[in-house]
């Protein structure tokens, strides 16, 4: 399924977005009112890059305080489906 989302409902359900586009989902976003990027689940059959521990983003420690109510650890399980603990 397509949906066209805008950077609003982006920021705000972003977890949600994340389950969804790992059901299958498809997302096309909107900034000013007209297409800038599309969101999209990866194929099975691509590889992972690389391992986590060298993915700088996955290294750092938190740097702020997120507005959604999640911990960091809770963004790292819905980004990279495990957590640092």
């Amino acid at each position: 399924m397509q949906r066209t989302i805008n950077t609003k409902e982006l920021r705000a359900s972003f977890p949600k977005i994340v389950e969804c586009v790992r059901k299958g989902e498809k997302f096309t976003v909107l900034y000013r009112s007209r297409p800038a990027f599309r969101i999209v689940p990866i194929d099975d059959e691509d590889p992972v890059s690389s391992p986590l521990a060298n993915d700088p983003l996955y290294r750092a420690g938190a740097l702020g305080v997120a507005s959604d109510g999640f911990t960091a650890d809770d963004h790292d399980v819905l980004l990279y489906s495990e957590s640092k603990k």
